[in-house]
């Protein structure tokens, strides 16, 4: 098997097709969604596409430029409908809006309004957002159960926001309406991470992460949101790199035919795409490398590879010589690839007959996000006409999240601070304070001690509101980052009426 350091070895794609069995080749490409940099599509993407290449990826710095042409083009190089996948959550988790931040709120609020036909309006306009521009497979939506009652669990990093609550009937009828409402606007839906990221202490772009309690607390807690979407219709299913040591032994589901293959499919019924988390994370790629870890993940059935966001041509390459190769050393069943690939044609078949749907309501996302707004010791309009200082503590770092436009500096001039940094509140004599926070948790300190200087701050919490500031303290909640939230953040503190500018 080839191993993540041998990459310079691997044949170029013109003459893989000479080294490589032109079959097994075929199969390869048929099951593979890689990235590609920039916003032109390299020419080696063109030409994979039309020897069957399943299709691509997009991350953020793929759709800076016109991503309506950018997806046209690589339909008119397909012979069929291509897979162009995206992460597009709402909330925290956006691709399309990564620089100013989503139109949409995420899962958290959504739960917190806890209403199922707004839930399916919201991910019904982000599907028409995505079909608009040409992509027919969102990555979304997560069905984690947050479980706060054990360490790590409800301030989850990995998670967090991304996930409708902490209860399991909850995100449940949550995690369905969103599958329906993406299916509405013509745009397939994937639910994540099975079998539940929402219990582990450990993100899985660092390590491997456990799932907290036995197997019978994993089908109880965290297996019905997987049912539930399912049985709306979802055609693909994403596992997650996490074990449960019951289930898994010390593999992650990702590479488990026990999670994949004897679980989510016999167990659940699940007939539809199975399609790993990004293989590059390191839950996978430090034990196994990328192209080894993808054998083993289409051994325990994995149907459809995404390779990560990082990975490049020579990755391509060695994951579809891996592939091939492991078929002809008997390591890989020529079958199982083949039920992989038929698999993946049967949901491209899917993709090209799927009609687009107008989009919801103008301001969807703008409406959701005000009705998910919980405030306390604090009167709409609070800052009124003065002027404020505005204080917004830098976040932790959230992989899946990256960087992307957050906090209130489109409606009012903003000071960042990191967490351990001494917070000058000089400046703020004589005029209201406000301090934004994303998970109020991890920075309790820094906040205790500017509620001590200053018992009159407004906090905005834009995270998940785990903490409970001390009694009296001037407190609004917007169970997420997203732009959408952020003013809805603002018109309640009174920072977006006229004159004090608007989105």
């Amino acid at each position: 098997m080839m191993a993540r350091g041998v990459r310079g070895a691997v044949p170029p794609l013109e003459d893989q097709q000479t080294v490589l069995d032109p079959a097994l080749a075929r199969l390869a490409d048929a099951i593979l969604i890689p990235p590609f940099p920039g916003v032109q599509p390299p020419p080696w993407v063109f030409e994979a596409l039309g020897r069957g290449l399943a299709g691509v990826t997009l991350y953020g710095h793929n759709v800076l430029g016109d991503t309506a042409a950018l997806t046209s083009s690589l339909r008119e190089a397909a012979a069929t409908e291509p897979v162009i996948a995206i992460d597009e959550e709402g909330g925290d988790v956006t691709r399309v809006a990564h620089a100013e931040g989503s139109p949409y709120p995420g899962n958290a609020a959504l739960g917190a309004v806890d209403d199922v036909a707004l839930t399916r309006s919201v991910y019904a306009a982000i599907g028409s957002d995505l079909a608009r521009l040409g992509i027919n497979l969102n990555l979304a939506p997560c069905a984690d159960v947050l479980c706060a009652d054990v360490r790590g669990g409800g301030d989850n990093t990995a998670v967090g926001t991304r996930s409708f609550g902490a209860a399991t009937d909850l995100v449940a009828r949550h995690t369905a309406a969103a599958v329906r409402g993406l299916h509405a606007a013509g745009v397939v839906a994937c639910a994540k991470h099975f079998p539940g990221h929402g219990s582990t202490e450990t993100d899985s772009h660092h390590a491997i992460a456990t799932i907290s309690g036995t197997l019978e607390d994993v089908r109880r807690r965290d297996l019905p949101p997987f049912t539930a979407a399912i049985h709306s219709g979802a055609a693909a299913v994403m596992p997650g790199h996490l074990r449960v040591p019951e289930l898994t032994g010390d593999r992650p589901a990702t590479l488990s035919a026990a999670a994949i293959t004897g679980l989510l499919r016999g167990e659940l019924g699940f007939s539809g795409v199975v399609i790993t988390d990004a293989l590059e994370m390191k839950a996978t790629s430090e034990a196994f490398g990328i192209p080894g870890a993808a054998v083993l993940a289409v051994v325990a059935g994995a149907d459809l590879l995404c390779l990560g966001r990082d990975t490049d041509f020579e990755m391509y390459l060695a994951v579809r010589a891996a592939l091939a190769s492991a078929v002809a050393d008997g390591e890989l069943a020529g079958s199982r690839l083949e039920e992989a690939a038929d698999r993946v044609a049967a949901l491209r078949a899917r993709m090209n007959a799927r009609p687009v749907v107008s989009a919801s309501p103008d301001g969807i996302g703008l409406t959701a996000a005000r009705r998910a707004i919980r405030m306390s010791g604090l009167r709409p309009g609070a800052l009124g006409p003065e002027d404020p200082v505005i204080i917004e503590v830098e976040p932790r770092e959230n992989v899946a999240a990256g960087q992307f436009g957050w906090g209130l500096g489109p409606w009012a001039p903003v000071r960042r601070v990191r967490a351990g940094d001494p917070v000058d509140l000089s400046d703020a004599a004589g005029r209201p304070l406000v301090v934004v926070v994303r998970d109020a948790v991890h920075y309790q300190a820094l906040l205790r001690e500017v509620l001590a200087a200053r018992p009159d701050t407004i906090l905005v919490e834009m995270g998940v509101p785990l903490w409970t500031p001390p009694a009296g303290t001037a407190y609004l909640a917007t169970y997420g980052a997203s732009r959408a939230s952020a003013q809805a953040a603002a018109e309640l503190l009174g920072l977006a009426l006229i004159g004090r500018g608007r989105a």
